[in-house]
């Protein structure tokens, strides 16, 4: 998926303006002007449309980290994990929506992929483990489409 598929898919999970997820996006020390925003959000073939570079999508992920679950001042923030792929997307809204092994299991089945405890672990492992799986774009789309129907009902 692209960065840009990202942004919408959580737009339309959290039921945002672009403007409000320009806000988020703020929380990670990183303003986004709406503009620029609208311009992440645009269809590829729609004037305008800009593509998403990685830093941003890592703010936007960061910041609504923060906006769901608070963000602790006294200590140093995490530097952002770059390149941004599939499977930092995942972790980073695993905490977002502080989501169990349970939850992950729950919304992969309501998207219609089912999934054993062992592949869903190897999504989370770090690159280079020996049980380390790279996250598809089916599965992360099937992620955010689970996150969504639990999210909105």
């Amino acid at each position: 998926m692209t960065h840009n598929d990202v942004l919408r898919s959580v737009r339309y999970l959290l039921n945002v303006s672009d403007a409000q997820l320009a806000e988020i996006a703020a929380l990670s020390d990183h303003p986004i002007s709406e503009a620029q925003m609208s311009a992440y959000l645009r269809q590829e073939d729609q004037p305008g449309y800009e593509r998403c570079d990685d830093e941003t999508l890592g703010h936007v992920l960061d910041g609504l980290i923060y906006q769901k679950r608070g963000r602790d001042r006294s200590r140093p923030p995490h530097p952002l994990e770059l390149p941004v792929s599939n499977n930092t997307v995942m972790k980073k809204l695993r905490v977002a929506f502080e989501l169990k092994d349970e939850d992950m299991h729950e919304i992969l089945e309501s998207a219609g992929l089912p999934m054993n405890k062992p592949e869903l672990n190897a999504l989370f492992r770090k690159k280079g483990h020996k049980n380390y799986r790279e996250c598809g774009d089916q599965v992360l789309r099937h992620f955010l489409k689970g996150l969504t129907l639990r999210e909105r009902g």
